[in-house]
């Protein structure tokens, strides 16, 4: 099965399980071709955390596919420009590019198809073309002022031919190349061998070369920085609810604070609330577990981030008192292990629904990908890959990519633990899941959504855990999120006490929750969450579900 935002991945990664490839194979294939089919969402200059179960080894794994801050990356580099925020736009903001160097060593480790089998599907849609999705054209057309003006190596690409439409046939013939270039350096080696030979030619060859040349005069990013960073392995944090085990990467994400909020609640029997009732818990245990994610999350190669304390019965048992009838408009850290709180200087309030934000900053912000892949073996696979956003950053010369710009969740206070420094990675809002249930690997799912995606996927899981939903209802249902707390993108609004609620709840559920209090946005019906989930069954029956919302999401399987 493979579930994830886009119709081609999904068939790029059924093509190669039924070619004889495993989960992982798959998952770099369809990560590759998100690439290219989704580049206002993702890029090979982006990043990918990838949430990993292998059966053979019996091993749940991290890949920290987030790059880190370049060296010459300091608070006083940013504070000498005259900024107290890092730049959501722009190459000042990029980090090493993560995304490819995690897709190696995913199919390096695990994987069973050479480095061509699993970028020819890719190739092949930069090359002879793929159908533009409308929110590429209207992403492009957004941007074509920029991009004749500013960013000419952008308008080479995506203005060649005049302003794209949706559903018509594009081709990235750059990103083809590169690619194939990537291709011909792997060689004729052992897989291993191939496999490393492309790594280092993306991370120390020509990409390098052309990114340290585009980035000379603009950007703190260097060549040094590329060849001196890997992909690296890491455990899993992971808390039990109910009949399930569920795993997330580390606090240099926020996936932490999907367990946090199922710490709080299970202190609850949601299954006997009335929907408003069961909004209100849910929205109000966000809250707290968010604040603790502003205060304590950080890369912990560089702070010491208390997360047996955050994740433990008491504290939790503490925080959850705090949950009332009432919404909460407070910013509530607390002080596990008896720790005082550091939080951000505040950055301005104000309402964070998309038509609100023309103007603010966020216009050129991208958003994200999803891909979840389950073999007949059992081997899973949840990644979320994002940045290098076509409207965030100008192509690099000769490559046919941009750079990302994720160094923008930094902060340029010092002593944080998400303060900026050099070679840290920012605590990223990029979040897959894995899930056991009674012991045994589960299910992978994710979506993309910047910080709701660990509210999304949370409440596709407890309506599937909880509620009893399978896949595609729990996917389906009416979906929320709060922006209570600070955006992790510049720049970095709060609008405390706003939750945004599909209308499709029913005007009772809004009623109710405008009573507790909660600032109500209504959203459109079908409009929150792009999730993806795939899951194997004790039996061996495998099922997987993809989101409806944006036409997109595609699930797959035989």
């Amino acid at each position: 099965m493979v579930s994830s935002t886009h119709w081609l991945a999904s068939a790029t990664g059924m093509a190669v399980l039924e070619d004889g490839g495993n989960a992982f194979d798959a998952a770099v294939a369809a990560g590759l071709v998100l690439q290219v089919v989704e580049p206002h969402l993702n890029g090979p200059g982006g990043e990918v955390p990838i949430t990993v179960y292998d059966r053979t080894s019996d091993e749940v794994a991290v890949i920290a596919g987030q790059g880190p801050a370049p060296q010459a990356a300091t608070i006083a580099a940013f504070q000498d420009r005259g900024l107290d925020l890092i730049p959501g736009t722009g190459l000042l903001a990029a980090c090493v590019p993560g995304a490819m160097g995690a897709w190696l060593a995913l199919l390096e480790r695990y994987g069973t198809k050479s480095v061509s089998d699993v970028f020819r599907y890719a190739i092949d849609y930069a090359d002879n073309g793929y159908p533009l999705v409308d929110r590429i054209a209207a992403t492009v057309a957004a941007m074509e002022q920029t991009f004749r003006q500013e960013w000419p190596t952008s308008a080479e690409v995506y203005l060649a031919d005049g302003l794209p439409r949706g559903g018509e046939l594009f081709s990235n013939r750059l990103l083809a190349a590169t690619f194939r270039r990537l291709v011909k350096a792997a060689g004729g080696g052992s897989r291993e061998a191939q496999i490393e030979a492309t790594r280092r030619e993306f991370y120390e060859g020509f990409v390098a070369e052309a990114i340290d040349h585009f980035c000379h005069e603009e950007a703190l990013l260097t060549g040094e920085d590329l060849a001196g960073w890997i992909a690296g392995f890491e455990q899993t944090v992971s808390l039990d609810f109910h009949d399930y085990r569920v795993h997330k990467c580390g606090p240099w994400t926020q996936g932490p604070v999907f367990l946090q909020q199922l710490a709080l609640l299970s202190g609850f029997d949601l299954a006997s609330m009335s929907d408003a009732e069961r909004i209100h818990v849910v929205v109000e245990s966000a809250k707290l577990a968010f604040a603790d994610r502003e205060a304590f999350y950080g890369d912990p190669d560089f702070a010491e981030i208390p997360l047996e304390d955050l994740l433990s019965d008491d504290y939790s048992a503490e925080r959850r008192a705090l949950i009332g009838t009432a919404a909460s408009f407070e910013l509530r850290p607390g002080r596990p292990g008896g720790r005082v709180a550091q939080l951000p200087p505040a950055t301005g309030t104000g309402d964070r629904t998309p038509e609100h934000l023309a103007g603010a900053g966020e216009p050129t912000r991208g958003d994200t990908c999803h891909v979840d892949v389950v073999d007949r073996w059992g081997n899973m696979v949840a990644a979320t890959p994002s940045g290098g956003w076509l409207q965030s950053s100008p192509v690099v010369p000769g490559l046919g990519f941009c750079l990302g710009t994720r160094m923008q969740m930094f902060w340029l206070t010092e002593g944080l633990p998400n303060s900026l420094e050099p070679g840290k990675r920012p605590r990223t809002t990029l979040t897959p899941s894995l899930a056991f249930k009674d012991g045994e690997p589960y299910m992978a799912f994710g979506t993309p959504g910047g910080d709701t995606q660990d509210q999304w996927s949370l409440n596709m899981f407890l309506n599937h855990a909880v509620l009893g939903m399978d896949l595609q209802q729990a996917i389906d249902a009416p979906n929320f999120h709060t922006n209570h707390f600070p955006s992790s993108f510049y720049p970095r609004l709060a609008a405390p006490g706003q939750i945004e609620v599909e209308d499709r709840v029913g005007d009772d559920v809004i009623a109710s929750l405008r009573r507790r209090g909660h600032e109500v946005e209504m959203a459109e019906p079908w409009s929150l969450g792009r999730l993806c989930a795939v899951a194997r069954q004790p039996d061996g029956i495998l099922k997987a579900a993809a989101n409806p919302r944006g036409m997109q999401g595609y699930a797959v399987g035989r």
